[in-house]
């Protein structure tokens, strides 16, 4: 059985043979996608029928989640039925063998009929979703054009929603299929370090304690396996994922960083020794996507027994995007565990990034296999744009501030909506079926928004925020309909509202005074900060352009927040009080 990649040859095939595509959309890490290509896909009379009447194409959704995107329903895998030009005409989950051979001849004799009835037939089958995806808006969609003002009051919708559909016992938000909502988490930090409101802040406790102390985190190994299926985070799906991971640790980062909980900093700490320890690749610098689900590995109470039976394999695709979320995590966890060694991962992955991935023409490509492939995605541009700006801030890379400043321009020419708002991918004159129409993902639109602020910030130019406004402007009309699930978006309109605190530490690179203010300014949980370190000598234009030339050379920090600067320190401990002050 030949199963072709998604290509022109593939298609061509279709048209000369007169024949529907089934594509297979699989992921590296599912068992239900291991389960229907080794048993199902491979029994002899599935083959025979699809080779006589179908070309077959398999993609991976996490290598093409454009395709993903676009053709899967309802969770992995997806069977989805196409005709020759790539257009969608209805999609099944999960099939056995029998079921499967019988839809096979159906659609078959259907297709005979019309293609037309192809998608009716389809279309009044309900199959069920197994396993679950991510709620949307996780999965991009084209959202209307109307523009409505930006305002809090997208920002006070939002926290109502998060605190309204949180488990109540559990904390987190659903009752089955269990999701974590890492950046639902952070958004409600931020309003309490804000609001003072104490359900926010018992929505935090609650649902990190729960999740540490729930069957979905790995107490062994540390990290966690994808989602749950119990309200209580008990009897998950045993994946683990780097994106997933990365943002967990993120989320209890923060929280030991905002309350002191010791035990928020232990779990932190065991995801990132999983990532550094399992994920890793030493000859790249970078992290491997996923390891595989083995429940009766997972079920094993120590690492002996583990060691005995041998760990679950890695995907080893290195996907830019998730390798982004890393550095990120990576550079905060230096700052609140005061370990160098978290920074020099993080400088060492984005060094195969911006060397391996990244084309000042193309952008950002989105994954490595021994080569890049697919540029230009939206996710991969704002996450490395993020992780740039914060190997600035955290890590005092300013090399990567010119990096930064050409992704950004060139997202903006490459994927801006004339409507405000950025594409999923860059244009493609040649793409067929549902590759023709250009989506906006309001989650990966908050991400390049929050990106370009901070930019903005971090450079004195006003041109990237205002970027930044019109993008969340762009969906300031639809938000509502996605519920919790858009805390990111709200969390970035909420920072365009509130200008962040803005630090500028001027010294000799290096010095361990200008190490110490440093350390100072990034320590304190501060729900928007942006810090900057200039060297009077290696940075002179960067510090006339924000308007502090002629500062002396000793190691001095300024803090300001908007156009207003109300203070000025070489005192690492009266630093962090200055911060807090605002």
């Amino acid at each position: 059985m030949q199963w072709h990649d998604w290509n022109d040859d593939a298609f061509q095939e279709a048209r000369e043979r007169g024949s529907l595509v089934l594509l297979f959309v699989k992921a590296s890490w599912c068992r239900w996608c291991k389960e229907l290509e080794e048993r199902v896909l491979s029994d002899e009379r599935v083959t025979e029928r699809l080779a006589a009447n179908f070309v077959a194409i398999a993609v991976d959704k996490d290598r093409r989640p454009d395709i993903d995107s676009r053709y899967t329903r309802r969770g992995w895998p997806t069977l989805a039925w196409l005709d020759s030009q790539g257009e969608l005409l209805g999609a099944d989950n999960f099939l056995d063998v029998e079921p499967l051979l019988e839809r096979l001849e159906d659609v078959v004799e259907w297709h005979r009929a019309g293609p037309h009835l192809v998608r009716q037939r389809l279309s009044e089958l309900n199959q069920p979703a197994d396993p679950p995806s991510p709620p949307k808006p996780a999965v991009s969609t084209a959202l209307g054009t109307p523009k409505v003002e930006l305002s809090l009051d997208i920002v006070e919708s939002v926290a109502q929603s998060v605190l309204e559909s949180a488990d109540p016992i559990h904390g987190g938000w659903g009752k089955a299929h269990k999701f974590p909502h890492p950046e639902a988490i952070d958004f409600a930090l931020v309003r309490w370090s804000q609001t003072g409101d104490p359900q926010m802040l018992s929505l935090v406790r609650r649902t990190l304690r729960k999740m540490q102390e729930g069957e979905i985190h790995d107490s062994v190994e540390g990290g966690f396996y994808r989602y749950a299926t119990q309200a209580d985070w008990g009897v998950p799906n045993h994946e683990k994922m780097l994106d997933s991971n990365a943002q967990r640790a993120f989320a209890y980062l923060e929280a030991f960083q905002a309350l002191g909980d010791e035990s928020f900093e232990a779990t932190a700490r065991g995801a990132l020794e999983w990532m550094t320890s399992t994920l890793f690749d030493p000859e790249t610098h970078a992290f491997r996507g996923s390891q595989d689900a083995d429940s009766e590995y997972a079920r094993l109470s120590t690492r002996e027994k583990r060691a005995q039976r041998g760990a679950p394999s890695c995907d080893s695709t290195i996907f830019a995007n998730w390798n982004a979320m890393t550095v990120s995590v990576l550079l905060k966890a230096d700052a609140v565990l005061c370990e160098r060694r978290w920074r020099d991962h993080a400088v060492d992955t984005l060094e195969f990034l911006t060397t391996e991935l990244w084309d000042s023409s193309k952008g950002v490509y989105h994954y490595w296999d021994g080569d890049r492939h697919i540029s230009g995605m939206l996710r991969d541009q704002a996450y490395t744009l993020r992780a740039l700006i914060d190997a600035v801030q955290f890590g005092a890379q300013n090399q990567y501030l010119e990096t930064a400043c050409q992704l950004a321009d060139l997202s903006i020419r490459q994927l801006r909506a004339d409507n405000g708002g950025f594409y999923d991918k860059t244009h493609d004159p040649h793409a067929r079926g549902g590759l023709r129409k250009r989506n906006r993902s309001i989650l990966e639109n908050s991400i390049m928004a929050e990106a370009l602020l901070r930019l903005s910030h971090l450079t004195g130019d006003r041109g990237y925020e205002n970027c930044a406004r019109e993008a969340l402007a762009s969906f300031a009309h639809d938000y509502k309909r996605y519920g919790h699930c858009v805390a990111g978006y709200a969390r970035a309109v909420d920072l365009f509202f509130h200008v962040p605190v803005v630090v500028t530490i001027v010294g000799e690179h290096n010095s361990p005074a200008v190490a110490a203010l440093q350390q100072a300014a990034l320590k304190p949980y501060i729900a928007s900060r942006v810090v900057r370190l200039f060297d009077p000598e290696r940075d002179a234009q960067l510090l006339a352009r924000v308007g502090l030339e002629g500062s002396p050379g000793a190691a001095h920090a300024y803090v300001e927040r908007g156009r207003e600067s109300y203070a000025e320190t070489d005192d690492p401990r009266r630093l962090a009080a200055l911060m807090m002050r605002t």
